[in-house]
């Protein structure tokens, strides 16, 4: 199980030039606004990540992480950017929400090279997507054979919370209605 003190939230390559191309992207882009909000209500860092060449991150994404460090890449797995790894390092926690786009690409191969660094990564797959429908569930199944989970927004902000009381179970039953 994810614990708040223990996770971090990676948003990859959620950018202009690319992000609206994306199969489902209003849902994808809608679900990735609720994860990140969910993230702040329960105090989980995030860290972004920008491919080069594709443009900044969307506003309806960027605008809601203005602290969260945003890390230009070369590499498509952000493991390949010292930059990333460093953040990482500091924030030092061992569990890795991983959400953005390209799933079977980009996703992929940060949330293998994450399992292999000895992460516990967990890929939320309604705020992962593709170009392509087949490309997606391609990228779901092969992350999932090679020890990443697979959760969704709703499963993950109440796995992190844990229990039905407080201020932050009614912050979070808003959010994902």
């Amino acid at each position: 199980m994810f614990k708040t003190d223990t996770t971090v939230l990676v948003i990859i390559d959620v950018q202009e030039k690319l992000a609206l191309a994306m199969h489902d992207a209003a849902s994808m882009i809608q679900n990735l606004q609720k994860i990140i909000k969910g993230a702040h209500i329960l105090g989980v860092p995030i860290i972004a990540t920008q491919q080069i060449n594709l443009g900044p991150t969307l506003p309806e994404i960027k605008d809601l992480i203005p602290e969260a460090p945003i890390i230009e890449k070369r590499s498509f797995s952000c493991c390949g950017e010292e930059g990333f790894i460093d953040i990482l390092t500091q924030i030092n926690r061992n569990q890795i929400l991983v959400a953005g786009i390209e799933c079977h690409i980009c996703v992929y191969q940060t949330a293998l090279d994450l399992v292999r660094l000895g992460y516990e990564v967990q890929a939320v797959a309604d705020c992962i997507s593709s170009r392509a429908l087949a490309n997606r569930n391609t990228g779901i199944e092969r992350m999932q054979r090679e020890g990443v989970d697979v959760t969704s927004v709703e499963m993950a902000l109440f796995e992190l919370l844990k229990v039905a009381e407080g201020e932050n179970i009614r912050q979070i039953s808003r959010l994902v209605k």
